[in-house]
């Protein structure tokens, strides 16, 4: 097994735990995973192929769904979110 697969099952484990804390602590862990997810995704696709890319893709879209479409409503479309 090789370091990219390795650090992605360790950031799995650190977004499970971090979505177990309570909503006023996931905020800060949360936005470090955020910012981590993308180079992450990269490397498993450099490493093993795009298909693997678009799975960690589909993982994090999935992850994060809940902020992804806040933000996607509040910056694109202009609604504000009460």
């Amino acid at each position: 097994m090789d370091y990219s697969v390795i650090m992605a099952a360790l950031w799995v484990i650190c977004a499970t735990v971090v979505a177990m804390l309570p909503m006023r602590l996931q905020f800060p862990p949360g936005i470090l995973l955020l910012i981590c997810a993308p180079g992450l995704m990269i490397w498993l696709g450099y490493v093993h192929g795009w298909v693997w890319s678009v799975l960690a893709l589909g993982g994090f879209a999935s992850m994060f769904r809940n902020p992804i479409r806040y933000y996607w409503r509040k910056w694109v479309r202009g609604e504000v979110m009460e």
